[in-house]
């Protein structure tokens, strides 16, 4: 039976605090996905239809995305090969070309909602259409992954991380000025369809599958032993699973605060929303919030599009035919006048609909002895991860029940 590598590599460098510190970064990159447009479009939506009463769906979405980031970085520490490339080696050709399909489908799912929401925020700041917006959006995500070619993975994720700061510091400043959070309540309450429909759209846009497929390929070069690149990676994982935790909590009580009753969900009726209920400034740091964010999660959609077909396919496809196939639906569906927000919305759905088919793979391989050796998932960690992936299906089935029973 063919195991993976998993023997330790030769140190890269002292193990100096300083050393670890320029080591971490992965996490980051893949944290980007975590507060992209469609977590802003559900987290700010179900603060201002429910108030704080979808906040724990956050904090518990937030709390499981964090093992499920860690085993990808391991998958891919321990290995020395992304998800996508562990697979392709267990999968005849059939059954690989089924799987790149529907993963390529979420690709899609995600680079829409990307493109829709970095376009609204180019037209809030400029006037521009929206489907001149998205054009823009493609070109600038493209532009990334030149800059990604020219400084370096390392580089990138420096851009990533900055991206990742301005977005946070959008948000919270949005809180900070807003009203005062009043009837913290976070007691699960009887649902109804909106209820489901956005609870099971943040789950996607929290563990959303792209980020699973990407982060197990930026671990896959790391240096030092095995024990080494595990805990780094730990600690990545920590550090940027708290940063985009407090970004989501800061979306939702946005919502909850700034936006609650508001009826209309129109980006733009939001945004006015903030200007005369909060001020200009909440109004400009949520717009470029949502500008960097579209922008930089193209960029990352982009990269986990190019792991999963080396990987599955193992061929590449130029970045200008990518951001061409991507393009085409997503100024389709601006054009035809579908609302932004409920696109953004069901592209999560869509998502966490397609979770299960990233996260049961991952959970086996991990677990597996054959793929990573003495470095295999504890026990409890599987249990853990499994009770993630029954959650995930729950909600989905919950989603397609509810309509059938007339609810």
């Amino acid at each position: 039976m063919r195991r993976a590598r998993s023997t330790p590599r030769a140190p890269s460098g002292p193990d100096a605090p300083a050393s670890r510190l320029l080591r971490l970064g992965p996490a980051f990159v893949a944290a980007i996905a975590y507060v992209d447009p469609g977590n802003i479009a559900t987290n700010t939506t179900a603060g201002a239809r429910y108030g704080f009463g979808l906040l724990w769906v956050v904090l518990l979405a937030v709390a499981a995305a964090g093992p499920v980031q860690y085993l990808s970085a391991k998958l891919g520490a321990v290995t020395g090969q992304s998800m996508a490339l562990v697979l392709s080696m267990r999968l005849n050709r059939p059954s690989r070309v089924l799987y790149w399909l529907q993963a390529e489908g979420v690709a899609i799912a995600t680079d829409l909602a990307e493109v829709v929401g970095a376009s609204i925020a180019i037209h809030l700041l400029v006037g521009m259409p929206l489907w001149c917006g998205a054009v823009v959006t493609a070109v600038a995500g493209g532009g990334l992954m030149v800059i990604r070619d020219r400084v370096g993975e390392r580089g990138f994720q420096v851009v990533m991380v900055a991206g990742l700061a301005v977005i946070g510091a959008g948000f919270i400043l949005g809180v900070l000025m807003g009203p005062s959070p009043a009837g913290l309540d976070l007691r699960p309450r009887p649902a109804d369809q909106q209820m489901v429909l956005l609870a099971t759209g943040i789950v996607g846009a929290t563990v959303m599958p792209h980020a699973i497929y990407l982060h197990s390929a930026l671990t896959t070069d790391q240096g030092g032993t095995s024990r080494r690149r595990l805990r780094d990676n730990r600690i990545d994982v920590t550090l940027a699973m708290l940063v985009a935790g407090t970004v989501n909590v800061s979306m939702l009580v946005l919502g909850a605060t700034a936006l609650r009753g508001h009826q209309d969900e129109d980006f733009a009726a939001l945004a006015h929303a903030l200007a005369d209920r909060v001020g200009d400034g909440a109004r400009t740091g949520f717009i470029l919030a949502l500008l960097v964010s579209g922008i930089t999660s193209t960029a990352v959609g982009i990269r986990s599009g190019e792991v999963v077909m080396a990987g599955l396919l193992r061929r590449r496809v130029p970045v200008a035919a990518r951001r061409i196939a991507v393009l085409v639906p997503s100024v389709a569906l601006l054009a035809c006048g579908i609302p932004p927000v409920d696109l953004l919305v069901w592209s999560q759905v869509a998502l966490a609909i397609g979770l299960p088919m990233a996260l049961i793979p991952l959970v086996r391989l991990t677990s597996s002895r054959a793929v990573m050796g003495v470095w295999r998932n504890h026990p409890a960690m599987t249990a853990a991860c499994w009770a993630v992936v029954g959650v995930v299906v729950t909600l989905d089935l919950a989603l397609l029940a509810i309509p059938l029973l007339g609810a």
